[in-house]
């Protein structure tokens, strides 16, 4: 943890004053208050960021229908001793709260609890590398090799794309970038203030993550991708839902009825991203209103019960809130990478995720491994052998922009919690990604061996063309 405060320090903000024409209600302003509270706290305590950079990054472009209860906001207290963020929304209630456990971040309190109830929430005990990192070699560690870049690059051309990213060739808010090929990062850089530790929210990139805990847990035999959800809320006779199964989910085709996000299709989870809701019973609640496997639909429950179906199956929350780590993530080295939860246990893996562009590098590199990671001369197999074809495939239900002559144009195709590159220009067409909000980007390209990180801050029309850097990237290296 890296945190630029004091031992014992306190920090008062004033919420802003609020139009009259705008008044929100109690519940818009306590929502935004457990925004408020839960970005700043996995700010802080994930990334040691400064309250500046929290300002300028996690509190500003805000969801345009939070701005009026975000102004209404009280006090935000940010207390390091507890390791806790608070942020007033009325007089006769508790603040929301937001508190900090190692390894599994910040959690939103529920609504209504004070302070005392952070003792019920779930901890991780972890061994800890026995090393320092900085002292062990790529990809598990992160020395990198003093030799020349392979003369297969064109240097020049390729530090001029790099360059573009940080400006305006690519749009977008850019605060890194790495490039892998062969194994070997040949190209990162950070804004100002930012380096290789600085960890960001992946947004949906979090649900490739999720995916790849799915994937290690099919790998040790915990789970089938084939078998039915099963989980205790569908449970009734006669409930149709459970007929879904695990791969319907995975492939965001559960047919489950989501409420859509302003504008958009999918789902807005607010209130279990950061209002204090249980995942366990926001996204189980909702009706089948297509034929499971029938339709695409991009939701943020179908990540969320993908990994509720893994909990329920392992039946142990202990070994389960360990697994991310023992299984996939300290395996190769993304000690940096932080996977949320809510207050009950569910790992949060729809968006909830913290971690740096080198942890991202390594997940990258994992996939080209088809699922084998090596350190040291010795090689494990973490995910089961295709099991990177297995995401990377058109799902049987695609988006309606793949669908009859669409799919023939440029476009997202959709695998299982991958995106997929089609018929982009100059990027190939076995290219898969895994996207998030705000200009997240993890794209791996099998034919190139190449893997490219971009990470940024970006808003509405001022988006980074991913396909174009990607392009641009793959034009500089040697096939």
């Amino acid at each position: 943890m890296r945190v630029g405060f004091a031992a014992a320090l306190t920090v008062l903000f004033a919420g802003q004053a609020l139009s009259q024409e705008n008044t929100p209600s109690r519940q818009d302003i306590a929502l935004a208050a457990g925004y408020k509270a839960m970005f700043t706290c996995s700010a802080i305590f994930n990334a040691g960021k400064s309250l500046d950079q929290i300002s300028d990054d996690e509190l500003a472009n805000i969801y345009p229908d939070f701005a009026d209860g975000m102004a209404a906001t009280g006090k935000t207290v940010i207390d390091v001793n507890t390791q806790t963020v608070s942020v007033s929304f009325a007089e006769d209630m508790p603040p929301r709260i937001s508190a900090w456990r190692q390894h599994l971040g910040c959690t939103a309190l529920p609504q209504g609890a004070d302070a005392a109830f952070i003792q019920n929430l779930p901890r991780v005990k972890l061994k800890s590398p026995k090393v320092d990192m900085a002292d062990v070699d790529w990809p598990m560690g992160d020395r990198l090799p003093n030799s020349p870049l392979p003369e297969t690059i064109d240097q020049a051309a390729f530090e001029v794309v790099l360059d573009g990213a940080f400006g305006d060739r690519f749009k977008g808010n850019t605060t890194a970038t790495l490039i892998l090929q062969n194994g070997r990062i040949i190209g990162e850089r950070y804004r100002d203030g930012w380096d290789m530790h600085t960890s960001q929210r992946t947004w949906s990139v979090a649900k490739s993550v999720g995916a790849s805990i799915i994937g290690a847990a099919v790998e040790d035999g915990i789970i089938d991708v084939e078998d039915k959800a099963d989980l205790d809320a569908w449970s009734r006779p006669g409930d149709p839902r459970a007929e879904i199964t695990l791969e319907n989910l995975l492939h965001m085709a559960s047919g489950l009825h989501s409420d859509p996000a302003p504008g958009k299709g999918g789902n807005r989870t607010d209130q279990v991203y950061f209002g204090g809701g249980l995942m366990a019973q926001q996204a189980t609640r909702n009706p089948l209103e297509a034929p499971p496997g029938a339709r695409w639909k991009y939701a943020n429950n179908d990540t969320m019960l993908a990994m509720r179906v893994l909990r329920e199956r392992m039946d142990n929350d202990h070994k389960y809130h360990a697994y991310p780590f023992k299984a996939l993530l300290h395996e190769i080295g993304m000690y940096n990478t932080v996977p949320e939860m809510d207050w009950g246990g569910d790992f949060i893996l729809s968006s909830q995720v913290w971690t740096t562009s080198r942890d991202l590098a390594r997940l990258g590199q994992l996939y080209l491994n088809d699922g084998i990671w090596t350190h040291d001369g010795k090689s494990k197999r973490i995910l089961p052998e295709g099991w990177a074809n297995y995401v990377a495939a058109p799902a049987p239900a695609q988006p309606a922009n793949r669908q009859g002559e669409r799919a023939s144009e440029p476009g997202r195709g959709y695998g299982a919690q991958f995106w997929r590159y089609e018929n982009y220009p100059g990027v190939p067409n076995d290219t898969y990604a895994a996207l998030g909000n705000r200009g997240q980007f993890l794209i791996i390209v099998p034919s190139r061996n190449v893997v490219i990180v971009r990470r940024g801050y970006d808003w509405r029309a001022n988006y980074f063309d991913g396909p174009a850097f990607t392009a641009a990237v793959l034009e500089t290296l040697a096939p």
